[in-house]
């Protein structure tokens, strides 16, 4: 146990998360830890510092049910609860996430263990998709933001939906196999196993840890490219492409990967473009971020083949583009 908690003190990701720490403290108000320093990378600084404490509770959460779901849940469990026809899978997949509260970073984990126990890969898609877009925090703060109109959220709600099924429908025609980088051992109790509900709870805990530290690592690496993108790269040069639906859903749907914001947040920065871009536009950006952004990407890279994350990637920019492109145009 001691040798244990010994190694992850002296894990790296430790390292670094104290590093940042220091790091985040240096420009606070203590005058011998002051370094002279430009504005930009101060506001660098504060925007990679706002990411992590956004994105680190919900993180914690989805490697807690991350390791609830190693120790507790068994593979026959997993295959009496998912429909062996694929289109009700992921029908099954994305009616669960959409009642889920989570964010695009602490889905990551959930899903990975998830597919490790025998999910297919497409309703862990379809998990991962709606999970962040819709659930209930989402859409109560998507209709706060735009000043009590139900039409945005529903519209938020109905269209992500039918995307994330679209999404999730086609990876299950295309793409086989799990595509996660690595096996993901099961280490649950067998029914012979004599381990108190006491030891297996520090088992996950163990797990927890574990997945913690993994993720976390990727996190912040995520948080920082997204905030150096977000201080060094003008976005007024984006807004200023913006002057058609096409370019202005790109330009908003760019924005929406740039700015990696957390998807019970993004309503309120979406809102702010309500009177530059037609609503498709806002739409685009509400539903294209919380499916993926930089950070979530760099945390995908780091649990499924690259090769995955690049086609999802493209597949999720074409879908959401085209649909919303049609819809506009029957609209």
């Amino acid at each position: 146990m001691i040798r244990w908690i010994r190694f992850h003190l002296l894990d790296m990701t430790g390292i670094l998360i104290i590093g940042l720490a220091l790091y985040f403290f240096s420009f606070g108000s203590n005058e011998a830890f002051k370094l002279d320093v430009s504005p930009s990378f101060l506001n660098m600084n504060t925007i990679f510092i706002s990411i992590l404490i956004e994105a680190l509770p919900f993180v914690l959460i989805g490697v807690l049910i991350a390791g609830f779901i190693q120790i507790f849940v068994r593979e026959e469990h997993i295959q009496r609860w998912i429909p062996k026809n694929k289109f009700l899978a992921v029908l099954m997949s994305c009616v669960v996430g959409a009642a889920f509260p989570a964010c695009e970073c602490g889905i990551v984990p959930i899903v990975r263990r998830l597919i490790g126990k025998g999910v297919p890969i497409y309703a862990g898609i379809g998990f991962l998709l709606t999970g962040p877009l819709i659930n209930p925090i989402v859409i109560f703060s998507t209709y706060m933001a735009f000043g009590n109109d139900m039409k945005i959220a529903a519209s938020r709600m109905i269209l992500g939906f039918i995307i994330s099924v679209i999404i999730a429908f086609l990876v299950s025609i295309f793409i086989k196999g799990n595509q996660l980088k690595h096996s993901v051992p099961s280490t649950v109790s067998s029914p012979t196993d004599k381990k108190s509900f006491v030891d297996q709870l520090w088992d996950m805990l163990k797990h927890s840890i574990d997945e913690f530290f993994d993720m976390g690592r990727y996190l912040v690496l995520g948080a920082f490219f997204a905030s150096f993108v977000q201080t060094y790269v003008s976005t007024k040069s984006l807004l200023a492409i913006g002057d058609d639906l096409g370019s202005s859903m790109a330009v908003m749907m760019g924005l929406a990967y740039v700015l990696s914001l957390c998807s019970e947040a993004d309503a309120f920065i979406g809102a702010s473009f309500k009177n530059l871009f037609p609503t498709t536009a806002i739409l685009s950006f509400l539903i294209y971020g919380p499916m993926i952004d930089l950070k979530n990407t760099i945390m995908m890279l780091s649990v499924f083949k690259a090769r995955f994350v690049i086609i999802l990637l493209l597949l999720i920019t074409g879908t959401v583009f085209s649909t919303l492109v049609l819809l506009h145009g029957l609209w």
